[in-house]
């Protein structure tokens, strides 16, 4: 009998002016304490986002989205966040934040695969 694993998730969001507290919704990020696991998938639509006020400067937004992406997967490029375990850089990437860009709370599911559950996190939250 296939594993089931124990997950949680987070939609990473994009908060185009702070004040309006409208979001895009940019990403996934998936973690399984118990199967070491960690993935962050993200996806800007600049095209969505040049359609509405934006505070924030896309270049900067690109920037830091892929930081997300590098502190989720352990990459040193990361910085020292990506250093952490597992367990510490995704509470430190769901932590409440007032900032362009911020994350949902963290909810719970069971999923034997967990790569595809990322996918399909992504497509139907985030596409």
């Amino acid at each position: 009998m296939p594993v089931k694993h124990l997950y949680e998730y987070a939609v990473v969001r994009l908060v185009p002016v702070l004040a309006r507290e409208e979001f895009l919704n940019v990403g996934i990020v998936l973690f399984s304490k118990h199967a070491h696991y960690i993935r962050a998938k993200i996806a800007l639509n600049a095209e969505r986002l040049r359609n509405q006020p934006c505070d924030a400067d896309l270049e900067e937004v690109q920037s830091n989205l892929q930081a997300f992406e590098r502190i989720a997967h352990g990459d040193p490029q990361g910085g020292p966040i990506a250093a952490l375990d597992i367990p510490s850089r995704f509470r430190w990437l769901t932590a409440v934040r007032s900032s362009a860009i911020q994350t949902s709370r963290p909810h719970p599911g069971m999923s034997q695969d967990l790569d595809a559950t990322l996918e399909q996190l992504f497509n139907e939250l985030v596409r």
